[in-house]
Order: C-alpha cells, then sequence, then structure tokens
C-alpha cells in the first residue's frame, strides 16, 4: 500500500520504520527539521523501548542520557522518593530520526486531507492532540502544558527526577535530567498555574533556557476519543487518547498502539476493539484523576478503584520503570 504518515513524533516515526520494508510509506510533520522537537520531557522505561528500538533494528541504549536511580516526590507537607529500575531519559529527537532514517519525510507542511486521499490508500492520524484529520472526540480532555529546557553552568538542582504534584493533583512540576547540565523543567495544570510554577522553579535554581516548548496534553482515553477510523484516515498514539492519564505518558502506550496497528492494518474494526481492550484500566484510572482534581474523590467511596490501579501498575512495574508501593498510592490519593 502507499501511506501517509502524518505526524513524526514517536508514534509515527516508529511505523515509518516498521512499515518501509513492506509499503510505500511517505511522512509528514508540520515542523520544520531543525524545529522538530517535542513537549514530551523524554522520560520513558528501558525494557519496553529495548524491545521497540530492536525492531527498529536500533539498540535503545545508544539513546539513553539519564538513568534513574530515585525519583524525588514533593507533595509540600510530604516528601518522600521512589526506588526507579528502568526509568531514563533518552535521545527522543535522535531516536525518531534514526527509527525514520531512508524514508522520505515532508517537513514544514500539514497537507489537505482531500490531497491525501487522492493520493494514498491509508492516511495515519499520529498529530498528536492536533487530531487533524479524525472527527473531533466527543469527549475531550487535556491540560495545557509547558516545558523549558535548561542549561547549568554549575550545580545542577537535582541529580534525578523530581515531580511536585499540585494541590488536588491537578497537575504537576517536573524535573528531568538530561545529562550532568542540562534538564527539562516544566509542568502541567488543569488550573494553568504551569507556568507560573515552572518560572519560579527557574527564578529559585537558575539556569538558561535553550528552549520552551508548549502545548495541550491529551488525557482523555481511547474510549473518549471514537472514531480511531474515518474513511482512510486511521489514527495512531495521543490521537486517539493512549496517554496514561496519572502520569501524563504515552511514549510507550503509542508504541504499544503502533504495534496493534501493524498487525491489525488491513481490518480497522479489529484494530478498534483490540485498542479498546488493550486501554480498558486507563478510564478507571482518568476517573481517579478527576475525582482528585474535581475535590470528589473519597478514600472509603473510591478505595476499590484504587486498589485496581494500584495492582495493574504493580503487575507492571517494569513497564512503568519503578517500584510501586500501595504506600505511596495512599498518599497520592490522601493529597
Amino acid at each position: 500500500m502507499k501511506i501517509a504518515i502524518v505526524g513524526v513524533g514517536v508514534a509515527g516515526g516508529y511505523l515509518l520504520s516498521r512499515l518501509k520494508n513492506e509499503h510505500e510509506v511517505i511522512g509528514f510533520e508540520r515542523s520544520t527539521q531543525d524545529a522538530h522537537d517535542s513537549i514530551c520531557a523524554w522520560g520513558t522505561t528501558k525494557g519496553p523501548m529495548q524491545d521497540f528500538a530492536k525492531k527498529c533494528g536500533l539498540d535503545f541504549n545508544d539513546y539513553v542520557i539519564h538513568d534513574g536511580k530515585n525519583m524525588y516526590v514533593d507533595m509540600n507537607s510530604e516528601k518522600f522518593s521512589i526506588k526507579l529500575s528502568g526509568l531514563c531519559t533518552y535521545d527522543k529527537i535522535g531516536l525518531i530520526k534514526d527509527m525514520s532514517s531512508g524514508c522520505k519525510i515532508n517537513y514544514n507542511t500539514t497537507p489537505k486531507l482531500e490531497d491525501l486521499e487522492s493520493e494514498f490508500d491509508l492516511i495515519v492520524d499520529a498529530t498528536g492532540f492536533y487530531r487533524t484529520y479524525l472527527p473531533k472526540p466527543a469527549r475531550d480532555f487535556y491540560l495545557p502544558t509547558y516545558q523549558y529546557k535548561v542549561e547549568y553552568e554549575e550545580q545542577v538542582p537535582f541529580d534525578d527526577f523530581y515531580l511536585k504534584p499540585f494541590s488536588s493533583i491537578t497537575g504537576y512540576f517536573w524535573y528531568f535530567p538530561l545529562g550532568k547540565k542540562l534538564a527539562h523543567i516544566g509542568a502541567g495544570d488543569k488550573n494553568r498555574k504551569h507556568v507560573e510554577e515552572t518560572d519560579a522553579f527557574l527564578k529559585k535554581y537558575g539556569g538558561r533556557i535553550i528552549k520552551t516548548v508548549g502545548r495541550p496534553i491529551r488525557l482523555a482515553t481511547p474510549d473518549m476519543c471514537e472514531p480511531f477510523y474515518h474513511n482512510k484516515v486511521v489514527g495512531v498514539g495521543e490521537s486517539i487518547g493512549t496517554v496514561y492519564p496519572l502520569l501524563g505518558e504515552g511514549i510507550i502506550p503509542s508504541m504499544i498502539c503502533a504495534d496493534i496497528f501493524i498487525e491489525n492494518l488491513h481490518d480497522k474494526e479489529m484494530y478498534r476493539k483490540q485498542i479498546l481492550e488493550k486501554f480498558s484500566i486507563y478510564s478507571k484510572v482518568l476517573t481517579f484523576v478527576r475525582n482528585k482534581m474535581d475535590s470528589k474523590f473519597g478514600m472509603m467511596r473510591h478505595f476499590a478503584d484504587l486498589i485496581t490501579i494500584y495492582r495493574y501498575m504493580k503487575k507492571n512495574e517494569k513497564r512503568f520503570g519503578m517500584e510501586i508501593r500501595i504506600g505511596d498510592m495512599m498518599k497520592v490519593a490522601k493529597a
């Protein structure tokens, strides 16, 4: 088939690599090649990413920047650390470029749908939040986010990952190390204090801003983001809600989604069913998050949901790259 992949992020780059040997694939990216970047803080987990990179003929270890040992969590009244086992930062743009190596990519363009439909057999909407070619979801939910890439002249503020959840878990501030002198600092917040918090951290610890990026991140789950396909267009990744709502993490879920798409390339309805099944837990997680945001969470009333989320994350510790403890979950729930 002749396939257009619009949006050369983590899902788009991965699909270009996986499909290029059997199909004619062409990428389209709205950013210029020099400005190609991501709001993502470049945090992911080594184990799953090693498997995805291997399918593209690459070694994920070549892209790891910082190998985390502990995540410091600051909840104002209570501070604690979480032991990490695989959580890392990596050269996300470098990996995307290497995955899509050898493929034709048109940068600085967002083609019209009618032009794509006249030329291609299949159009993959991997445009993330923008969901450019699919009908807008009826029940969308997202948070605004903002991030600086910062360079420090001498001592960095933290030697490892740092998170500061906001009151009622309306969002959180993040500090992700990028080697000895660099870091991504940023935040997302329902109450739109994310820029204020990021600037306050910058003022406190200093650093030179190298790059600024910001856009909303979709937390609406797949069951809220239908349709997944429309005529020749099929959505993959964040465009159909594959972001884990509790952490705002979408790299690995988007890669999982891309694999399911590849397995069902000729069966859109089976793709839809498998996505809804694979990510069914996300709706329960989002309910927990929104109850916390809206101050509607009750420990007694929602304890069963909390335990379900804990068991899911505990079972998938290697996927999340951190030690999952019920005590930490309770601290978040009581915040």
